[in-house]
């Protein structure tokens, strides 16, 4: 009985040709949903094509004309070779268009170059087509194992399907269709089923190089808080040998502190309503060699198979950390003394403070006044003048508990806090450690081998009984130690309500400020800004000044804070930015027609609904460019309405009005106002610059703020530029502009407008073009 006529042979077949067309379209639909896996389509094709020559062989004889069923297997078993050699070309990479334009002339010359020879002789169809076959499986073959590794065990099994069917060929008799039938269809299924394993294998393979081509860590964790993916950049960060070794650990082993609840609350911020991502979050994470890492994490939601999970961006945030860091101690250290500043005293009793209240405790504020110290720096100089300030400190701390602060407030003047006590214990208990003080001054000093007698004033202020805020405590101490001073040096006072004298000054500065504008009581002053190289003088500031006809002068100091208090600060402002735009106007067609001016603006401003209107009107009369004015801000007013203070900013800069912030260093010195309020230029504070010649810390801190600016593209101001020293050093750190008495006085407009023609005249000397 024949093959064909077996039952067996046929089920067989038909079991066979089932296989085949379930596995190569398996491939099909591989390439239908990765278009980009175009070897899976030409191997898909090529398995298809071979599979309908053996049907139509084996099937179609009586039914098919004999010249006809010659013609398309020998069609058939072309196209599956040419499948099955495109295939593999375009997954080792080879695979070029002009392969492609010569594949349907190839594919019709060679099926030609078959049906002659079959036509010629029958009994060749069989034979041939299993070595012509064969020889593509064992090329195909050889081409995977010699190009990927990953893929040898498949490239091996195409080999021996090639030499199988080879051999089949040469030997293969009636009696051994059988066993012929049983072996290449094994060797069938498992090279195709290899053939979709390399197509998934490459799609996953690019996925995973896709997320280890990131620059930072990227892993995939489940609602348990386990790990599924991870990058090499993950792994590295964390100190891991490979991505793999981080896969099933729990997120409780890399952040220390994190329990499986917590890890249950993170994802429940994904399904909270109206949630942007990615969600930002930052982390000391704990690495394998026992070191911790900053990081930022962004994480973000992706559903798989209907379940949750979170993609984890990690970014090292070392760096960043660490000039914050160095920020932060500039905010907060002083550079002279090394103990703490103005603003960390004030959030220290601030919390200090709200401690006493909650326990029905008390507090006292000492400020120190060193006497005469303004004669030991005019005698000797600012580096002696620093090392008093720096012995006089470590004396001071000497002296106190370990719970006591001490503060630098600024130039001369200390402030201790004595925190915790007893109620009405606070006055005795300040009254006696200030005794202590003036004691301790009294001894007198040594410096740069001079001795020096250098006494103390402290004025004294208790919470509750003189105040229940920071400021006010620091204020009343502030009145007592002027009131020390009053009735000698080395004195201690302390507050009671008869020394609030500076309160009354503000009711009378309120009062006269009424209709001060209306009779002209204020005219501007202009500060020359020149550049740090050239010299040239491209900016100048607007300074405020009053000569009140009850009171005289008055400075700034005094009555602005007071406006500011009874909201004036408004309506001064106002006509501050017309007076300095129409002064603008007036020097068109001068030498400073290209000047940028600049105006501060106080937190009360940016509140003002129509203050960017006055803004574009105060510009548009005076026919102003808008990028010749500049706004000061400090960071309170920054910090103090962040949301409104950035809708405002954004409409000033869509004007083209510069955004400068002032006495940077002095306040919260943060990295993130930098970059959040675009600002254009950054006024480095003169607490910094007067120290830069002698003070090798405040040289670096100034040096650690330009270089961040440069970084930022922020313009760079020095303020308070005092010494040609000062300029010189400021300049070789490359610091834009400088501004202070070394420059210019702030003068009137007609003395200004001769400052600028010198300077002029002194540039184009210089810089001859």
């Amino acid at each position: 009985m024949s093959m064909n006529a077996d039952p067996s042979f046929l089920t067989a077949m038909l079991v066979e040709f089932t296989a085949d067309t379930i596995l190569s379209a398996l491939l099909i639909f591989l390439w239908l949903m990765q278009r980009k896996e175009k070897h899976a389509l030409f191997w898909g094709v090529g398995q298809l094509s071979v599979m309908a020559g053996g049907v139509l062989w084996f099937k179609g004889t009586g039914v098919v004309p004999l010249q006809w069923q010659l013609y398309l297997c020998a069609l058939f078993l072309t196209v599956g070779m040419a499948g099955y050699w495109s295939g593999t070309q375009f997954f080792i990479g080879k695979f070029r268009k002009q392969h492609m334009r010569r594949m349907l002339p190839g594919i019709l010359a060679i099926s030609g170059v078959f049906y002659l020879l079959w036509r010629t002789n029958q009994q060749w169809l069989v034979p041939g087509s299993a070595t012509a076959l064969g020889v593509v499986m064992f090329w195909v073959g050889s081409r995977l194992v010699s190009v990927h590794n990953r893929y040898r065990l498949l490239g091996l099994t195409l080999i021996l399907r090639g030499g199988f069917n080879l051999l089949s060929a040469a030997s293969l008799s009636p009696e051994m269709y059988g066993v012929w039938f049983v072996g290449t269809s094994i060797l069938k299924v498992l090279s195709m089923l290899g053939l979709i394993y390399a197509v998934q294998d490459e799609i996953q393979q690019r996925y995973v190089r896709t997320i280890d081509s990131l620059s930072h860590g990227f892993l995939i964790r489940d609602r348990r808080g386990y790990i599924h993916v991870a990058n090499e950049r993950c792994a590295k960060l964390l100190g891991f040998n490979n991505a793999q070794e981080l896969i099933g650990l729990h997120s409780s082993d890399l952040l220390p502190g994190l329990t499986r609840q917590m890890s249950d609350q993170y994802f429940e911020r994904f399904e909270a309503e109206g949630v942007q991502y990615p969600i930002s979050d930052t982390a000391i994470l704990n690495l394998r060699n026992g070191n911790r890492l900053p990081v930022e994490l962004l994480g973000s939601p992706y559903i798989e198979r209907g379940r949750l999970y979170c993609l984890v961006q990690l970014l090292d945030i070392s760096e960043r950390k660490k000039k914050d860091d160095l920020l932060y101690q500039a905010a907060r250290i002083d550079p002279v003394t090394g103990f703490s500043n103005r603003h960390a005293l004030s959030v220290r009793l601030t919390q200090e403070i709200a401690k006493a209240a909650s326990k029905g405790r008390e507090c006292a504020v000492l400020f120190i006044d060193l006497d005469k110290f303004k004669r030991v720096n005019d005698s000797f100089g600012h580096t002696a003048g620093d090392e008093l300030l720096r012995t006089a400190a470590n004396r001071l701390h000497n002296l106190l508990r370990p719970d006591d602060v001490l503060a630098r407030f600024g130039g001369d003047e200390f402030i201790i806090i004595i925190p915790d006590l007893a109620p009405a214990s606070a006055e005795w208990m300040a009254a006696g450690c200030a005794n202590e003080i003036i004691a301790a001054m009294a001894k007198g000093f040594e410096v740069s081998y001079h001795a020096l007698s250098v006494t103390a004033s402290v004025g004294i202020a208790c919470y509750p009984q003189h105040g229940h805020d920071s400021d006010t405590l620091i204020r009343n101490a502030d009145i007592a130690m002027y009131e020390a001073k009053k009735v000698g040096r080395g004195e201690q006072r302390m507050f009671h309500d008869t020394m609030n004298a500076l309160a009354k000054d503000g009711l009378v500065i309120d009062g006269a400020l009424r209709g001060a504008i209306e009779a002209h009581e204020f005219y501007l002053v202009y500060q020359a800004i020149t550049n740090a190289h050239s010299g040239k003088l491209t900016k100048v500031e607007a300074l405020l000044r009053w000569n009140s006809s009850l009171l005289g002068p008055v400075s700034p100091d005094r009555f602005i804070p007071v406006a500011e208090d009874s909201g004036m600060i408004i309506e001064l402002g106002t006509w501050v930015l017309e007076q300095a735009c129409r002064q603008m106007g007036a020097w068109k067609k001068s030498v400073l027609d290209d000047v940028t001016i600049s105006i501060n603006v106080s937190a009360w401003q940016l509140a003002d609904p129509q203050f960017v209107t006055l803004v574009s009107q105060a510009l548009i009369h005076n026919g102003l460019s808008p990028h010749q004015l500049e706004l000061e801000l400090t960071e309170r007013v920054l910090i103090e309405d962040a949301v409104n203070v950035q809708t405002v900013l954004a409409q000033l800069r869509a004007l083209g009005v510069g955004i400068s912030l002032d006495d940077f260093g002095t306040g919260y010195s943060s990295l993130s106002y930098l970059t959040q309020f675009h600002l254009n230029t950054l006024k480095i504070d003169r607490a910094f610059v007067m120290d830069i010649e002698h003070s090798e810390r405040s040289n670096s801190l100034v040096h650690a703020i330009i270089a961040m600016g440069h970084s930022l593209g922020l313009q760079l101001v020095a303020e308070g530029v005092e010494t040609e020293g000062q300029a010189a050093i400021l300049e070789k750190m490359g610091c834009h502009y400088l501004q202070g008495y070394h420059i210019s006085r702030p003068i009137p407009p007609d003395e200004l407008l001769r400052f600028a023609d010198q300077r002029a005249s002194a540039a184009q000397a210089a810089y001859p073009i």
